[in-house]
């Protein structure tokens, strides 16, 4: 693996961490739309290594109370769908994908395998975790598409998977 490549990994990975006194508690869970923005940003950018430095990011806040478990879940998909849609169209559009894999893998794998097992009673369902990951990555895939943009704007040098 190149360094640059751990470097960016590396980046998001700590962005997402440092960012995370930014977020908005929704029921069980706390949402983070920076974490969608850099998901958005690192999938494009780095491709499917954005889950490494989205599971960085969620460990972070997870082991420092920052975040909850449906971090987990919650997270590395919105970025694996996006650098899977990089691939295929090969524009910056595809951080506006993010929410697909966030909200609809996230989203079910948080309501039916960690919910259940985490609520005492009755656990929210798949549609609460639909709605409250779509309140926070609908607004992060849009800003990170335009940093992206921004970026490209600028002529500023970035590396690409």
């Amino acid at each position: 693996m190149k360094t640059r490549m751990i470097a960016y990994i590396a980046v998001f990975g700590a962005l997402g961490a440092a960012l995370g006194w930014i977020s908005i508690p929704i029921g069980p869970t706390k949402v983070y739309p920076l974490q969608h923005t850099i998901n958005a940003i690192a999938g494009v950018l780095i491709g499917p290594w954005a889950i490494v430095s989205a599971l960085i990011a969620a460990t972070v806040r997870f082991s420092t109370g920052m975040g909850t478990v449906y971090a987990f879940p919650g997270s590395p998909f919105g970025a694996l769908v996006v650098a899977i849609v990089y691939k295929m169209i090969k524009k910056d559009s595809s951080a506006l994908f993010e929410p697909l894999g966030t909200v609809f893998i996230g989203g079910t794998l948080s309501g039916l395998l960690i919910a259940p097992y985490i609520t005492q009673g009755s656990a929210p369902t798949v549609w609460f975790f639909w709605t409250a990951f779509a309140v926070s990555c609908i607004p992060g895939a849009v800003l990170g598409y335009v940093v992206l943009e921004i970026l490209r704007r600028s002529n500023v040098e970035v590396y690409r998977s």
